[in-house]
């Protein structure tokens, strides 16, 4: 049968990417604990197609990521798979991104009423060459309430419901921990955000955030600095977006560390 994806191409043109997006598998987590947490994963994965090849073989992408999804996944099973990518498909360059919906446990914070939140996070790995790369990254909802609004108004001050967005590198290949970086990311706001909350939850909440006014600026230099203090991060960049609640768009901050050369 012919393979028309393997045959030669003359236009000299390498393709940087090409692959696969918007696979679904069941995916297991590697967990801080030691046991494995059971999500639904969305992959992307691709190669760098040299420009005297016509197409890749996509089936091979989705061969290797359906055994993988049967293996807990952290940063090593990333590198091995990316390994078993760039030799499957003899390429020089390989990438994947797996996105999932973790969820740690969390207690009301006046009544103590157990239950579990829901966080986006993401692991993005890429080999180039030899050179591998791993990126976590994580979005934390928060709350913010407005320092300037509490200041100038006789009665209570606008807040709303923020999103706390990571990416961090490790250092030496070393670990981050979702059960790490999510924790200290939530103390960072105003105030944390929590699935079930009774009155005395409400009331505590709506306190706590009023004592602790921050604009976007604060909570991001705030992560910076909580960040810093993780051991084994290289390098890392922090976003807060917060939806705010008296105007029709979004206010948000965001900067990276160590920080980059830019002209002013």
């Amino acid at each position: 049968m012919r393979d028309v994806a393997s045959e030669a191409d003359d236009r000299g043109i390498t393709i940087q990417r090409v692959g696969v997006r918007d696979i679904h598998l069941p995916v297991m987590i590697r967990e801080k604990a030691g046991g494995n947490a059971r999500v639904v994963g969305v992959f992307e994965a691709s190669v760098e197609l040299p420009h005297g090849e016509r197409g890749t073989h996509m089936s091979r992408f989705v061969e290797i990521l359906s055994r993988w999804s049967k293996r807990a996944v952290a940063l090593p099973e990333m590198r091995e798979m990316l390994t078993e990518v760039r030799a499957r498909f003899d390429a020089w360059a390989a990438h994947i991104r797996l996105e999932f919906t973790y969820f740690l446990p969390k207690r009301s914070p006046a009544t103590s009423l157990p239950t579990q939140l829901d966080y986006d996070c993401w692991f993005s790995a890429s080999c180039v060459d030899e050179e591998f790369d791993f990126l976590v990254g994580v979005d934390v909802p928060v709350i913010t309430l407005c320092p300037c609004s509490r200041e100038i108004s006789r009665y209570g001050a606008h807040s709303q419901r923020a999103a706390l967005r990571a990416v961090v590198r490790s250092r030496d290949e070393k670990i981050i921990w979702l059960e790490d970086l999510i924790p200290l990311l939530e103390q960072q706001g105003s105030e944390q955000v929590y699935p079930m909350l009774k009155r005395e939850d409400e009331r505590l909440i709506t306190e706590r955030s009023y004592e602790n006014p921050k604009f976007v600026e604060d909570v991001v230099r705030d992560s910076v600095i909580a960040l810093r203090e993780l051991p084994d991060v290289a390098w890392f960049s922090v976003e807060c977006e917060s939806f705010e609640s008296i105007h029709n768009h979004s206010a948000y901050a965001r900067t990276e560390w160590p920080e980059q050369e830019h002209p002013r």
